[in-house]
């Protein structure tokens, strides 16, 4: 049988679309199918009234590594937006992450020193807690009750659908504390939003290339794989090997989208809701991320959720169980030699966007050698 593609990639999203548009750059012809009614995966936009609706939540693109922000930049200019989102707790307002404005709006100290001070104050109730046993444990021995109380626990919580004192404490190692009167959420060098949104960076990197939408990899199996002498599989591995050890854990997401007909709903694109009786964890405003001046705005409450059959895998829970069972799926993978698994679900990790565009290009160093 004539084989048509050099590669089938299975996901049109941003791991899938760099895997692609490198292969194509090499002369390799390649088929991605994906199984949403576009591309883009998480990171696609809906366009509401000329506001660029995140989907999937809120993407910030942030990196340190110089040869991916020149990398996205040949596809796309990306604008100047800095993440400095706010955290609501019982009405009052706290910036993130945890600098001199969060620490006056907690305490009113002015100073490094007087917050230093007050850090180590509140740490110091805790301090007979040599070996913390859960999370709960842990933060209050970093950070002490206040901030853990109204700015960690409840969050928390919710995010992972558990009380804190069920959770592990290796999921918080250290608290950032930044000892200075700067709301940037984030260290990197570089940092933005695409102008125009996410969708024309990957329409740029799939350019020429064949996309079949609507399509489900591991329902039409049989039929696809026929089609090329390799498959790229960006889905979830246990998935991909029909759950055979056992299935692995998610967190999922849940979103509540509404437009609103008023200029400007809370000021800023995201504020955090830290509090454990608002069901919500956050509300992202869309039209913040690119200086939006509409006429209307754009809201999105995100609610954590348990994940379960039909819904989206977002966040992987690794601990122990799953940890170990996903290196049994692993090994597996090395052992199928027609089939390449990359991607956050492929490779049941966290990434960002910068290290998912770093592991696709090095994937593709070891493939088109």
């Amino acid at each position: 049988m004539m084989l048509k593609y050099d590669y089938l990639i299975v996901g049109a999203g941003l791991f899938g679309a760099v895997f692609a548009h490198e292969a194509n750059k090499k002369g390799l012809k390649c088929l991605v199918v994906e199984r949403r009614n576009h591309i883009g995966g998480n990171i696609y936009c809906e366009s509401i009234d000329g506001i660029n609706v995140h989907k999937y939540g809120a993407h910030i693109f942030h990196t340190d590594n110089h040869a991916v922000w020149e990398y996205v930049n040949q596809f796309v200019k990306f604008n100047r937006f800095t993440n400095a989102p706010i955290a609501n707790f019982e009405g009052k307002l706290y910036n993130l992450p945890f600098n001199m404005n969060t620490f006056y709006a907690l305490w009113g100290v002015k100073t490094p020193d007087e917050a230093k001070a007050k850090i180590e104050e509140q740490r110091q109730e805790f301090i007979h807690i040599t070996t913390p046993a859960n999370l709960e444990e842990q933060a209050l021995t970093l950070c002490g009750r206040d901030i853990y109380t109204r700015l960690i626990k409840g969050y928390t919580e919710k995010q992972w659908g558990c009380d804190a004192k069920k959770l592990p404490a290796f999921i918080i190692k250290r608290i950032p504390f930044r000892f200075t009167f700067d709301n940037n959420y984030f260290n990197d060098t570089y940092q933005g939003i695409p102008i125009g949104g996410y969708n024309k960076l990957i329409e740029s990197l799939l350019d020429g290339i064949e996309v079949r939408l609507n399509t489900d990899y591991l329902t039409n199996r049989d039929q696809l794989k026929h089609l090329a002498h390799k498959v790229l599989f960006t889905g979830c591995i246990d998935q991909y090997f029909d759950y055979c050890y056992g299935h692995l854990e998610y967190r999922s997401l849940r979103f509540e989208t509404t437009q609103l007909n008023l200029p400007d709903f809370q000021g800023n694109a995201v504020v955090n809701y830290t509090e454990f009786d608002i069901p919500y964890t956050r509300i992202i405003e869309h039209k913040h991320f690119e200086f939006g001046n509409q006429p209307t705005t754009v809201i999105t409450r995100e609610y954590p959720d348990s994940f379960a059959p039909g819904k989206e895998p977002y966040y992987p829970i690794n601990n122990k169980r799953n940890t170990s069972l996903y290196e049994r799926y692993r090994k597996l993978a090395n052992e199928t030699d027609d089939v390449i698994f990359g991607g956050r679900l492929g490779l049941y990790t966290y990434a960002d966007m910068d290290d998912t565009i770093e592991a696709a290009l090095k994937l593709c160093k070891q493939e088109f050698i």
